[in-house]
């Protein structure tokens, strides 16, 4: 991209919390952002109020956020299209995008999470699903960035990554601002895992907090399941210091604990007995743990990980298992020493 970043005419695809954050730091930064949004509902409220009162609210929207249900509109002639539809979604939008994408559009990855059926990333499945898109063209951000803190201008920090560093160096220049700092990547199988990865074990310290377990168990399981999500990665070829970094611990410990964290909320009412399905039908948004809980379980027994945690969550959510149970199995299991024996 030889424009310079005021020049760039960028597009958002999804109106839910961080999607609407993500736009509105763009168009507060300047850009026109032609915005693709489901629901009309929600549309009409940001055209009426400037506000998304379902998804982000109070949180005034910058005029420069248009709202639309016309892919051609959000798609046709922009340099940049940032994604940030919920996971069991993507596969759908993208392929409504597919009509209506330009040969030299770049692509950032905003979603979390990994495919049910064929455990696809969100770039994967973006790949997949636009064709004639190079993986050199798209790019996911992550981090430890809660929706509603960025679009309060917080200062945040997060990490873009592309297998282009031209790719990342470019999202980087335009994302930035005093309140949101961009880092740049290589890893994108990395950076996506851990933005993945980290819902499951916030959903499982939730539970440690639901039972009211206490600090000593909510680091040792944070500890830990950093350590599974290492695990998986080095096995799909990720670099094992992603996960040491923003989009690994940072974003993990920030999910875990945070009281702004949906996942951290479903395992809490989980362990303070609640039964998953009325949690879900009280939620107006996503908790993206609880569906990628079911891909790692599967994924990671395909590969013959040890993800013991995961497991226990999978089981805790499909399974209907005892939290109490779960906990017991975890903590009578085979002694070992810490660090993995290749």
């Amino acid at each position: 991209m030889h424009l310079p970043i005021a020049d760039i005419r960028v597009g958002v695809v999804g109106g839910g919390s961080w999607g609407t954050a993500l736009a509105n730091l763009l168009a507060l930064k300047g850009f026109r952002v032609d915005w693709w949004i489901y629901e009309a509902k929600v549309r009409e409220q940001i055209r009426q109020f400037k506000e998304n009162r379902d998804f982000l609210p109070g949180v005034r929207l910058s005029r420069n956020a248009m709202p639309t249900d016309d892919f051609g509109q959000v798609l046709s002639g922009k340099e940049l299209v940032v994604v940030v539809v919920p996971s069991h979604f993507l596969r759908d939008v993208a392929g409504r995008m597919a009509g209506f994408i330009q040969e030299k559009t770049l692509f950032v990855s905003a979603s979390k999470g990994i495919e049910n059926e064929t455990h696809l990333t969100m770039s994967a499945v973006l790949r997949a699903s636009l064709k004639h898109v190079t993986e050199a063209r798209i790019a996911v951000l992550s981090g430890p960035t809660f929706a509603a803190e960025v679009a309060r201008q917080v200062p945040s920090v997060a990490t873009v990554a592309s297998t282009d560093q031209r790719t990342a160096f470019f999202v980087q220049h335009v994302f930035a601002t005093p309140a949101f700092r961009v880092y740049t990547s290589d890893d994108v199988m990395g950076v996506e895992l851990c933005g993945a990865l980290k819902n499951v074990i916030a959903i499982a310290s939730g539970i440690v907090d639901g039972l009211s377990l206490g600090l000593n168990t909510r680091a040792a399981l944070i500890t830990r399941g950093l350590a599974e999500m290492r695990r998986l990665g080095l096995a799909l070829g990720a670099d094992p210091d992603t996960f040491t970094g923003l989009a690994g611990v940072g974003d993990l410990v920030l999910t875990c604990t945070g009281d702004l964290s949906r996942n951290h909320t479903v395992g809490k009412q989980i362990g303070e007995g609640a039964r998953l399905k009325e949690i879900l039908s009280r939620m107006r948004m996503v908790a993206e743990g609880v569906k990628t809980a079911k891909s790692v379980y599967h994924l990671a027994r395909k590969l013959k990980v040890e993800m013991p945690i995961c497991n226990e969550v999978y089981r805790i959510l499909y399974e209907e298992a005892s939290p109490s149970e779960a906990l017991h199995r975890l903590m009578t299991r085979e002694l070992k020493q810490e660090k993995d024996v290749p």
